[in-house]
């Protein structure tokens, strides 16, 4: 009777640790999985053959907060380049990064920063900016500078726009829908096309977050 137990025991030990194995195969297939390059390219993510270290820029939030290692420390920021009068890209862009924040896991969603950049200096206060971004979410931050300032940063980061013409009345600015991806050390990793793919966005960016935090 007690050679049986210890066998039942043994075996019992045996189906933990198999089962344990198997858990842990599971996560790393499905994490291999989520940060494959067909993966990312379905999410609309381009990654940069290598890490870009954005300089300084002379932006700053409302509480003058900077455009520095400092800001991004902590979080992967998605960055776009809009406007607050933006008629179509901005208002889509952030309702929808929105969503993908909210339907993030909390503890992804910890890791996850939005950040837009006023493209439109001569309209938007830093004020402005962020009431506006803060309409989306609270969580957004909202940033500009004079117009030297955002083109410097926006070239840097590779998200060029053509200034309006403030002598018009109602003027636009051209701008791009893609968004920055910046990691938690404030390195430039990539890119996020627009519109967002919203749904592949949800499933792969836990994965993505997640990774740069056990490395």
């Amino acid at each position: 009777m007690q050679f049986l137990e210890m066998e039942m025991r043994r075996l019992l030990m045996l189906v933990t640790a198999v089962c344990a194995v198997g858990a842990g195969l599971f996560y790393w297939v499905m994490k291999a999985e989520l940060l494959d390059e067909s993966a990312l390219a379905n999410a609309g993510i381009v990654l940069l053959p290598s890490p870009h270290v954005l300089p300084d820029a002379r932006l700053a939030t409302v509480d003058g907060q900077a455009f520095d290692s400092k800001f991004f420390a902590g979080k992967w920021t998605l960055v776009l380049f809009g406007y607050t009068f933006c008629p179509d890209i901005c208002p889509t862009a952030l309702s929808e990064l929105r969503q993908v924040y909210l339907a993030l896991p909390p503890d992804a969603r910890k890791l996850m920063g939005v950040t837009m950049v006023s493209v439109d200096p001569h309209r938007d206060t830093p004020e402005r900016t962020q009431q506006y971004v803060s309409f989306f979410d609270p969580s957004f931050t909202g940033m500009t500078g004079n117009l030297a300032a955002v083109q410097q940063a926006s070239n840097d980061i590779g998200l060029p726009f053509v200034p309006g013409d403030i002598d018009q009345p109602d003027y636009t600015v051209v701008h791009t829908g893609n968004l920055a991806l910046i990691d938690p050390t404030g390195r430039q990793v990539g890119f996020v096309r627009g519109p967002l793919r919203v749904k592949e966005l949800i499933r792969i960016l836990p994965g993505l977050f997640a990774q740069s935090v056990s490395e």
